[in-house]
């Protein structure tokens, strides 16, 4: 068990070695020093418990000296000594924080009970300072591993890690696919380009990694296209099945280091239940793309359209914006089955689901809407854009040689029919009913497309 440790500050030699004698006899380690200057280097280096300091010094006086170690974090017991004490020096003794106060010359046995009393005190409160961070970290450490939301989870997992390194650091999360940065997660008020850049370079030091990695300066290779003033990074992995998928980046603020040593114990507790949430969240995130996923073409499917098509309404009508949503119908398909096989039938429509995806932006969506109905939604896009995505994805089509590889160069085509919103319909069963009309409509020639404005009424 560590000794409890007694700064002995006075200016006379004799009662520094007096205070040492009797305090050592009682198994406490003690330093002495001789102003109140050396007793605030002292003081700043931690691990002080209890300050018995002369009230009357030259320089820094034993006021200055309480007041000052009452600014420190867990600042420690203080008892002021003095050989010229009044009811009104005790009394602003107290006032400013002491514990109590010892008057020259003194009774050993009075001093022993003092410091005893104060080592006591320093000990409870130390055991609640304890208690209460287990609790706070075991808490925000719940909060962390309970979450299943990668987009929630590593948002909050910087912020919580920053926040118990006590500095306004800053950091972000970000996912990787085939060992490669897939997207950034969290990086909120900072330029997403830079800390793209600075987790780029980062990636070699993930190479099996197992846990928190500290960076400084010196083992960094900052570029210009990095953020500014990097000195100290964390990095911290991600895994799910064995496997690094992403990683925690902390790093220190613009103008400064991180204020103080980082806290390892709290850090690596928090971080192993980010880790835990990480891994859980990944393994729901895999199951809810499983129910929302095509097993045959791996898009998207009928499930997943309905909650899409309610988000992109809601989305669009707050922000005045247009979208688009086009069927898609093979014409014939059923004669690639009669004719080559139902195994032959599934990889045209594999072939399709590829085509399909090139025709459309990124931002776009392309579900499989059951059989050889495939459907995509356009994110504002409106009905002069839809047509041309519309006529793209026909003349794809039809100019493809499908099942080449098996030497069958069949030829496939399809009939596209489109609704937009708000101009054609402002909810979802309206914009599903007419889309698929107009490719219904078009279905009377076939290898066409046709917009929701052309459907003929009875």
């Amino acid at each position: 068990m560590k000794k409890p440790t007694i700064l002995v500050v006075d200016d006379e030699l004799f009662f520094r070695r007096l205070y040492a004698e009797l305090l050592s006899e009682d198994g406490y380690h003690v330093e002495a020093v001789s102003s109140g200057d050396e007793a605030l280097a002292r003081l700043s280096k931690g691990g002080v418990d209890v300050v018995l300091t002369d009230m009357v010094m030259p320089g820094l006086c034993g006021l200055e000296v309480l007041r000052l170690a009452r600014a420190i974090d867990n600042p420690p017991e203080v008892i002021l000594a003095t050989g010229h004490a009044t009811l009104e020096t005790a009394i602003q003794a107290l006032k400013s924080g002491a514990r109590d106060y010892l008057i020259k010359p003194f009774d050993p046995e009075e001093l022993r009970h003092l410091v005893r009393t104060c080592v006591e005190q320093r000990r409870l409160l130390d055991e609640n300072l304890l208690l209460k961070t287990q609790i706070r970290l075991f808490q925000k450490g719940q909060n962390l591993a309970s979450m299943l939301e990668i987009d929630r989870l590593l948002p909050l997992a910087t912020a919580t890690l920053l926040q118990e390194i006590g500095s306004e650091g800053r950091g972000f999360g970000f996912l990787l696919e085939k060992n490669k940065i897939s997207r950034l997660v969290g990086a909120e008020g900072q330029n997403e380009a830079e800390a793209l850049t600075l987790a780029q370079a980062l990636l070699p030091n993930l190479k099996g990694l197992a846990g928190i990695c500290h960076l400084s300066d010196k083992q960094l290779s900052p570029t210009p296209d990095w953020p500014q003033n990097v000195k100290s990074v964390c990095l911290l992995p991600l895994r799910c099945e064995k496997k690094i998928k992403g990683a925690l980046v902390l790093f220190n603020p613009v103008k400064k280091d991180f204020s103080r040593p980082i806290p390892q114990d709290n850090l690596s507790f928090l971080f192993e239940q980010t880790a835990l949430g990480f891994e859980n969240a990944y393994r729901y995130q895999g199951a809810r793309d499983l129910i929302y996923a095509d097993d045959l073409t791996g898009l998207y499917n009928y499930r997943y359209l309905q909650i899409v098509l309610n988000q992109e309404i809601r989305r669009s009508e707050r922000y005045g914006l247009e979208f688009a949503l086009v069927f898609i119908d093979v014409d014939h398909f059923k004669e690639v089955n009669d004719t080559h096989g139902h195994l032959a039938g599934s990889h045209s429509l594999k072939e399709i689901a590829v085509l399909l995806q090139k025709c459309v932006r990124e931002v776009d969506i392309v579900f499989r809407y059951g059989g050889d109905e495939f459907t995509a939604l356009l994110v504002e896009t409106d009905s002069q854009g839809a047509a041309v995505v519309a006529e793209r994805i026909r003349s794809s089509i039809a100019e493809h040689l499908f099942l080449a590889e098996d030497g069958i160069n069949a030829r496939l085509t399809c009939t596209v029919g489109y609704a937009t919103f708000p101009e054609n319909a402002t909810d979802k069963r309206g914009m599903i009913d007419l889309a698929d009309r107009a490719m219904y409509e078009g279905k009377k020639v076939r290898n066409v497309i046709r917009g929701a404005r052309e459907i003929q009424t009875p």
